[in-house]
């Protein structure tokens, strides 16, 4: 049985997941299959008790609405993922054996690289939009980078708890404010970063082009199609520097592919650039 692994979400259609890592295999001579499931929070216990009982899986990526519901779906859950309880990352490790299933999240690292690589400075005055599992992970992304207290905006306050428990775990300080009184901040802050599906800033991105007034920082906008969305076009055009959301996807696939291939060091620059490819992004040092 070839090797195989998957991207797991829902909707899962739009992702670029399989282009990535599938390049990068191909690169690295790796015989490894990579296919999209669409999985819905209701549907992954199913899922994951039929993979336990198959062979041949090397890993999982997991996207939206699935990150926490991972947690509960794994053997074990390493690094800032137990802190977070937030898992976007599943590698199958043999040991005595028997297969296991690990947790890993990878956001947290995509989301600094990419900022970092756009210019932001240590210590960034900072906004996130939206409240679940990937903000969890820009929770703590921001607390590597040295913010220390940071403004969260979400459609309901009463549902951001993911970005809550990741602030009181890392100990970064948050205030949770309705997303309609966000456009001020926002417009003015070192560093967004919009965790909200697709077309879920394009009303905000009304508001603050309605401001008149310049966009500075960066804006990491995760959702990445259809691209550029409403709000990154608004901020390019406020002056300010715009990081699409498949350059931090390709930040964290590139620590997934170092865990579902166990080659660390041969993901080099050169794999990189064939990912790079893989989705029309610049190519970058990573």
């Amino acid at each position: 049985m070839i090797p195989r692994a998957a991207v797991l979400g829902h909707p899962i259609s739009h992702s670029k997941s399989p282009a990535l890592h599938l390049a990068a295999y191909a690169k690295l001579g790796a015989d490894i299959g990579y296919t999209a499931l669409d999985v819905t929070e209701q549907e992954l216990p199913a899922l994951m008790a039929r993979i336990r009982a198959e062979d041949g899986w090397r890993g999982l990526s997991v996207t939206m609405p699935l990150k926490t519901g991972m947690v509960a779906e794994v053997d074990e859950v390493r690094g800032v993922a137990l802190t977070l309880g937030v898992v976007n990352t599943v590698a199958f490790e043999e040991h005595l054996g028997a297969t296991r299933r690990i947790g890993y999240n990878t956001d947290v690292a995509g989301i600094v690289n990419a900022v970092v690589n756009a210019g932001v400075a240590a210590s960034p005055d900072a906004v996130i939009l939206g409240g679940g599992g990937t903000a969890a992970s820009a929770v703590a992304a921001l607390k590597d980078l040295g913010t220390r207290h940071a403004q969260v905006f979400v459609r309901d306050t009463a549902r951001a708890g993911d970005a809550r428990a990741a602030a009181a775990a890392v100990g970064l300080s948050i205030d949770v404010r309705p997303l309609s009184e966000a456009a001020a901040p926002t417009a003015h802050a070192d560093v967004v970063i919009s965790t909200l599906p697709p077309h879920g800033a394009d009303h905000l991105a009304q508001h603050i082009a309605a401001l008149g007034t310049r966009t500075p920082g960066v804006l990491l906008d995760v959702a990445y199609d259809p691209w550029p969305s409403r709000i990154a076009a608004v901020w390019q055009d406020g002056g300010g520097s715009v990081v699409p959301g498949l350059e931090m996807l390709l930040y964290q696939a590139v620590e997934q592919v170092r865990l579902f291939t166990g080659r660390g060091e041969d993901v080099n620059a050169a794999v990189i650039d064939v990912m790079c490819d893989a989705v029309g992004l610049p190519r970058r040092a990573i």
